[in-house]
Parts: structure tokens; C-alpha cells; sequence
């Protein structure tokens, strides 16, 4: 080898290294640009900023509690499903007929409670023309003595018997849900109940007054016991269900508890109570009548009851039509009651 072709050898040895090999992840990208933090980017959520994607979520009880919210409505499905029986519709018609006549039957009579006097002339005279039920042992018109004693009578059982209900449910509810009131009001109900009711009811006539208003009082804050014993073993039932326990974990407060997660299974068992409570009021208030205990000056259907069975098989109508009213509100409020209480139980609802 020539000297010349040494030298250029040596030179070509002497020359850097070039790295001919190609980074592909590089190839046909330009420089990324530093994007402001905080700006959207609707078109890719993915290359949102993570402020932008994330934030605080604040808690609200009526919102958690709002979760799977529906257009459900209770009552409306309540009365959706108690139109569809018709023989209770039919006598729950009947019943309001009935009421609304006792304030309209005075104007079509002829004599009033106020204004009928005694007649001994015109005694146990048989239903006619001018005395559409007759007359009474001593003449009075009795036409006028059976409606308002019907009015008296309704008003009375419905004021007793919602009376009642209320103060029954309410207890009731605190009874069964409420473990530290539990043994107090047990304690209450043994001793209230072991005592017959009318040793009471004679009581507070003979020391206070047998007005319909305050027979009506005792009768309240005395019967509401079943009705409170009966509420408090259903709520023992429902109390610790899964839901229940949930209201509790957020916090949610006893009264919404009560009010929104546990009333609406015993409505159908209140209704049912209440139906039943009316008609066993008016034959407890015509209980107490023929004991003496509540104030005759009033007429009541329990008064004209008492005064008929003395006459009943001489003169049979004195005694017929106020048991027939008797009898017309008590299968009212047996079947209304009965279909009521069905409409009013959530598992009969689609």
C-alpha cells in the first residue's frame, strides 16, 4: 500500500461517528405548546385539565333522600284503587246523603227539638201525614227527635272516634320506635287497661259532668290505649327494615322517618280503626245512656234506643227507625272502611 493511501486511511478513522438511526415516536411531530391550565375543552374530555374534571361534591340529605324519585303519588293511587269498589263508593254516598239531611231535615219539618212541647193527647200516634215517624209516650213530634239525634249521635263518633286515632297513632308511633319510651308507656297501658273502662267513665260523670263534651274527652283519653298498643307492635315490624336503617345512616330525622318510611304501611290499619270506631261509639255512648252517665236533655240515637225498648213491642216503629239509622252507619263504615283500608295498603298499588 501506497504512503498516500495510508494517510488517507488514517484520516477517515479520525472522522466523528455519525448516528444514522431514526427515532420513529419523533418523526412528523411538531412541538407541543404548553397549554393554559383551567381552560375547557369540550371537543375531548380526556385532554381536560384535571381541575376541570374534577370537583368537591357537596352533600344534601334531601337530595340523597330524593334518589330514584318517581311521579308516585300515594293518595292518588289511594283513590284510584278505593273508585274502583263500588259498593263502598255507593255507601260512603249514602252516609254524606244521610249527614248532609240531618241539617237539612229541619227546614222541611214541621216542629223543631226547640219548639215541640209535651202532648198528652197526641201519644204513641202512629206515623202519618203530620207526624212522619209518629209521636213519642208523651206526643212529642218524633220525626225531628231522630235526625237531630242522628246528627248529635255522628258528630259525637266522629269527633271521639278521630279523636282517638289521632292520639293513638302519634303515641303509637313514638311507642314502637322510640326503645326508651317503651317501658314507660307499657307500663302506662297495663295500668290504664287492667280497670274497667266505665269505672272511669262513672267517675268523671260524678265529678266532673256528663255533657256530651266531657263524655266525649274521657271517652278519647281512654280508648285511644288499643289503638296505640295496636300501632306500636306494627312499627316494631318496620322499624329496623333495610331502609330504614339507611334514613338513619344519612341522617335523615325521626319525625321524616316515621312520617314518610313507616305511616304509609299502617294508614290501611288506622283507616280500618277508625271505620270501625265510629259505630262502636255510637253503641257505647247508648251504653252509657242506659247507665245514666250522659245527659238526656239532648237527644242522641243511644237516648231514643234506651227510651224505646220500654215500648218496643206495642209500638215497634218507636224502636225501628233509630235502629235503622244505627244499622245504616255501621254497614256503611264496616264496608267503606274495609275498602279503604285496602286502597290505602302500598302493596296494593301498581
Amino acid at each position: 500500500m501506497s504512503k498516500q493511501n495510508k494517510i488517507k486511511s488514517v484520516q477517515e478513522l479520525e472522522q466523528p461517528v455519525v448516528d444514522l438511526s431514526i427515532d420513529y415516536n419523533t418523526v412528523d411531530q411538531e412541538p407541543k405548546k404548553e397549554r393554559p391550565r383551567g381552560r375547557e375543552y369540550p371537543q375531548s374530555r380526556s385532554r381536560m385539565p384535571e381541575k376541570q374534571l374534577f370537583e368537591f361534591a357537596e352533600y344534601k340529605a334531601s337530595d340523597a333522600e330524593r334518589t330514584g324519585y318517581s311521579n308516585y303519588s300515594y293518595w292518588k293511587s289511594v283513590w284510584q284503587n278505593f273508585l274502583r269498589n263500588k259498593p263502598a263508593v255507593i255507601m260512603s254516598v249514602v252516609f254524606i246523603l244521610l249527614f248532609i239531611f240531618t241539617f237539612v231535615s229541619p227546614l222541611i219539618s214541621k216542629y223543631t227539638v226547640e219548639s215541640i212541647r209535651i202532648d198528652y193527647d197526641r201519644m204513641f200516634t202512629s206515623p202519618n201525614s203530620e207526624f212522619w215517624f209518629g209521636t213519642d209516650n208523651m206526643g212529642r213530634d218524633y220525626w225531628c227527635q231522630v235526625w237531630f239525634a242522628t246528627r248529635t249521635s255522628i258528630l259525637l263518633a266522629v269527633l271521639v272516634a278521630v279523636g282517638e286515632i289521632i292520639l293513638g297513632t302519634v303515641i303509637g308511633l313514638l311507642w314502637g320506635y322510640v326503645r326508651k319510651l317503651d317501658r314507660f308507656f307499657t307500663e302506662l297501658y297495663n295500668f290504664v287497661n287492667n280497670v274497667p273502662t266505665i269505672i272511669y267513665m262513672t267517675l268523671i260523670a260524678l265529678m266532673v259532668g256528663k255533657s256530651f263534651l266531657i263524655m266525649a274527652l274521657a271517652m278519647i283519653f281512654f280508648n285511644w290505649l288499643a289503638t296505640a298498643r295496636n300501632v306500636r307492635n306494627l312499627v316494631l315490624m318496620y322499624r329496623d327494615r333495610e331502609y330504614n336503617l339507611a334514613s338513619r345512616c344519612l341522617g335523615t330525622s325521626v319525625g321524616s322517618i316515621l312520617a314518610r318510611n313507616i305511616l304509609p304501611y299502617l294508614i290501611s290499619v288506622i283507616i280500618l280503626r277508625l271505620a270501625l270506631a265510629i259505630p262502636g261509639t255510637i253503641a257505647y255512648e247508648t251504653t252509657l245512656t242506659y247507665l245514666g252517665l250522659m245527659d238526656v236533655s239532648r237527644p242522641s240515637l243511644g237516648i231514643l234506643l234506651r227510651n224505646a225498648r220500654s215500648f218496643f213491642l206495642d209500638y215497634p216503629y218507636l224502636l225501628v227507625f233509630p235502629a235503622g239509622i244505627v244499622s245504616i252507619i255501621t254497614i256503611t263504615f264496616y264496608l267503606v272502611g274495609n275498602a279503604f283500608s285496602d286502597a290505602c295498603d302500598p302493596r296494593n298499588h301498581v
